[in-house]
């Protein structure tokens, strides 16, 4: 699948400052770019009430996707469990 990453998971990513969470995100994104299918991508669960928005779960950290036309996916945001269903989508 292709990526593409937004200006806001860049800055997320930056306030993280457990080395280990930063380096399971490089996992995530390479298995993302290795992806036939949304289904295939580990700890993937869709949201519930939007057509395309997706999280991944990374211990107390969530990610925020969204699939696109042309099996895109981009990457919205990164933060943690208490705060990322008020931020994302």
């Amino acid at each position: 699948m292709k990526v593409v990453f937004d200006k806001s998971f860049h800055k997320s990513i930056l306030k993280i400052q457990s080395q280990p969470i930063k380096s399971k995100i490089t996992l995530i994104i390479s298995s993302v770019e290795a992806a036939n299918k949304i289904n295939d991508i580990p700890h993937i669960k869709k949201m519930e009430g939007f057509k395309s928005y997706y999280r991944i779960r990374i211990g107390d950290y969530r990610i925020g996707i969204e699939l696109e036309p042309n099996n895109t996916v981009r990457f919205i945001l990164v933060a943690h469990r208490k705060d990322i269903y008020s931020l994302f989508p």
